[in-house]
């Protein structure tokens, strides 16, 4: 009688093991999914700040040499009226054309869709080119849903540049 009590008790035993088996089958499934979705979501955001990252170094780029360019932009009417002095005389608007005539010959840089100056740009001291350029970045993956909120990635850098006379 002892072995058949104990032939049921293990049989018993199998049926709630295999029973519960059975309910955490398919369960790692969904463990390894939310790891997987995860993984991808960080991937992909770690790939669009480096996009954004590498058109702002760009767009620095950009804003130095349109700096230096200016920097050489003589302003005529200050120049030879006071004479010269240890730098070059520029001004606001000497600085602005210069910088919106290099600017429009220049290829835009890969990952920047458009670009503008905007205010700040100018001469505050009359010898230092200040260059403010503001850009709209292209983000590789996730544009679209930066797009359905309503945004775009802009960048705003800012350059100066001064001209020595030796």
């Amino acid at each position: 009688m002892a072995a058949c009590w104990l032939r049921l008790h293990r049989a018993e035993e199998l049926r709630l093991a295999s029973a519960r088996d059975q309910r955490e089958q398919g369960q790692i499934s969904l463990l390894i999914l939310g790891f997987t979705v995860i993984a991808l979501m960080l991937i992909i955001g770690a790939v669009d700040v480096t996009a954004v990252q590498l058109a702002r170094t760009r767009l620095l780029d950009a804003a130095d040499s349109a700096a230096l360019d200016a920097s050489d932009a003589l302003d005529n009417g200050s120049a030879y009226g006071r004479g010269l002095r240890p730098a070059i005389e520029i001004s606001t608007d000497s600085v602005r054309q210069s910088a919106a005539r290099y600017l429009a010959v220049q290829p835009r840089p890969r990952g920047i869709s458009s670009w503008a100056l905007v205010d700040g740009t100018g001469s505050p001291d009359g010898q230092t080119a200040v260059i403010r350029l503001r850009a709209t970045a292209d983000i590789p993956i996730a544009a679209k849903v930066v797009a359905a909120f309503g945004g775009s990635v802009d960048i705003t850098v800012e350059s100066r540049a001064r001209s020595a006379i030796r």
